[in-house]
């Protein structure tokens, strides 16, 4: 029987391959954490201070703020629509910044930069939205495996674009802008064909089929990143070597379509084992005769239930509006401490070019790869896990994000003391702290206000991603390392020293304490509805044996 107890249908096919699609997206929309493979070519390009560098980065960010569109989208366009405003609008926002950056055209102003770096940036909010809702709707009830592996191949996506370029381009910048335009462009036209919403699953058996599927995609995608790793640390590899490991490397990213192409051969062999039963279209006549029946009746009682819901304000567990989730305190709990963890992460992901400068590496690839490499682990290990413990043992989602606060604040104390290798650390506790944040704050939104408006309540959440970047990187790191930095020729300014950034740490660690504290006060008063959820989770299984 295979992985399932139940022979899989030609739609739970069409369903994977549009989950593969998804995942292939996910691994191209990473391009707004990878400026710091480039900033330093705009800098120079430019001559620009360290706050206006930052700057730039945060009208990237910005971009994210224009996702509330997405958003909105979502609940009205289908999925193929997203994704072709995504990939067009990425087309031409790092479209022209290539031509900025290979020297093709003269170097535009500095509103107008601004302006295709939030386009660019606003095109990944369609990807994410379209990617996202689809999937968690169509595969409801494993919504952390989903969350954890679709946002790690998120923070493998800067991994897979640096190492590329790296391997074929010898890491020059305007090859580099090159990929981030065309590639997602070309990915997203593929995965308008396949991915949509279809029906989740009905039984306890399909749950436990679609577990084992993503035990599947998960163990193959820690492959991936343990071979994104390892090459990563292979000192100056032959140009042969190179091309060897970017074609291994696309061959492991179209791998997942063994899941679909296995349930499609056994839906195959299902239908001819049918066909040839003499027995067998009896019942699927009388199932299908009954089934409008069903759904009526079905339809009936959840349009009373849904008129009496709408009588009283919902709590907590129930289908929430965006209006109805901001009047309540668990949403702006969520959304500050989501500001603390990932507004510090993303300044530090942003300005870890200059970071590497000051405190004296000359290449800080490799740290742009550490960064998301072990990002992916904090994304794909915190799904599996928090949703194993909440089957388990209810444990509320948001004690996992408060556990990722306080490592993340151990983190930036570590980097403000500048110990030797204290870099290589931080670029790794940053990396999965900023993931487990990610993976785990996507479906607790789902869990506490529902599905029915998640597409909007989402992007409301993503706010944070423009943000923490204006205050923790347009204003804090901007300022205070333009304070410590001393003039250049041209205008710029420059900075060499673990000075440049302690203070800068010293208060994102802070900002970490506090966001602690805001997720411990979440668990708390999320305990009673993930008791639910365990509950829920143990009567369909009951039920299905019955």
């Amino acid at each position: 029987m295979g992985f399932g107890l139940e022979r899989p249908s030609v739609s739970s096919a069409t369903k994977w391959l549009g989950f593969v699609t998804a995942i292939w997206v996910q691994a191209i929309s990473g391009n707004n954490y990878t400026f710091s493979n480039y900033s330093d070519a705009l800098k120079t390009l430019m001559n620009l201070t360290q706050l206006e560098l930052n700057n730039l980065s945060v009208a990237k960010d910005v971009g994210k703020a224009f996702g509330l569109l997405a958003g909105l989208a979502s609940d009205r366009f289908p999925t193929w629509v997203l994704l072709l405003i995504g990939s067009v609008e990425g087309l031409v926002g790092y479209g022209a910044q290539w031509l900025v950056v290979s020297e093709r055209i003269q170097p535009l102003s500095y509103w107008q930069m601004c302006i295709f770096l939030c386009m660019g940036g606003n095109s990944t909010t369609w990807m994410n939205t379209a990617v996202l809702v689809t999937c968690i709707r169509n595969f409801r009830s494993n919504r952390g495996p989903v969350s954890g592996i679709l946002k790690g191949y998120v923070g493998l996506s800067t991994a897979i674009f640096t190492d590329l370029c790296a391997a074929i381009f010898n890491n020059n910048s305007a090859s580099f802008i090159l990929m981030l335009a065309v590639t997602p462009f070309a990915v997203c036209l593929t995965a308008m064909i396949f991915l949509r919403e279809i029906a989740p699953s009905s039984s306890a058996a399909e749950d436990k089929q679609e577990s084992r599927y993503f035990w599947f995609f998960n163990g193959l995608a820690v492959f991936v990143a343990l071979y994104l790793l390892a090459y990563d640390f292979i000192p100056d590899p032959s140009t042969i070597f190179s091309y060897v490991f970017s074609a291994t490397l696309l061959l492991l990213l179209a791998s997942p379509l063994l899941i679909p192409a296995y349930t499609y051969v056994s839906a195959l062999a299902e239908s001819r084992v049918g066909s040839s039963d003499p027995e067998k279209p009896v019942p699927v006549v009388v199932a299908a005769l009954e089934a409008p029946l069903l759904a009526a009746e079905k339809a009936e009682v959840e349009d009373v239930a849904e008129e009496a819901v709408e009588r009283r304000r919902p709590v907590i567990g129930e289908e929430h509006t965006i209006f109805e989730a901001m009047r309540t305190l668990d949403f702006w709990v969520l959304f500050v401490s989501f500001l603390c963890g990932v507004g510090t992460g993303l300044a530090v992901m942003n300005n870890l070019g200059q970071i590497g400068l000051a405190l004296g590496y000359v290449d800080v690839s490799i740290f742009v790869s550490l960064t998301s490499i072990w990002g992916f682990f904090g994304r794909i290990i915190s799904g599996m896990v928090s949703e194993y413990f909440i089957r388990k043992a209810a444990i509320p989602r948001p004690l996992w994000n408060a556990a990722s606060q306080i490592l993340m604040a151990v983190g930036y104390i570590l980097l403000a003391i500048a110990v030797p290798g204290s870099l290589y650390i931080g670029s790794i506790v940053v990396g999965i702290c900023y993931g487990i944040r990610l993976a785990i704050t996507v479906p607790t939104a789902s869990e506490l206000f529902g599905l029915k408006y998640y597409g909007l309540i989402y992007n409301v959440l993503i706010l944070n991603l423009p943000l923490g970047s204006l205050l923790f990187s347009g204003l804090l790191a901007g300022f205070l390392y333009d304070m410590e930095a001393t003039p250049t020729a041209g205008g710029g300014n420059t900075c060499v020293g673990a000075h440049c950034y302690r203070l800068v740490f010293v208060v994102m660690a802070i900002a970490c304490v506090v966001g602690f504290g805001l997720d411990i006060l979440l668990s708390i008063r999320t305990k009673r509805l993930y008791t639910k959820v365990q509950a829920g989770k143990k009567t369909k299984r009951v039920s299905n044996l019955r």
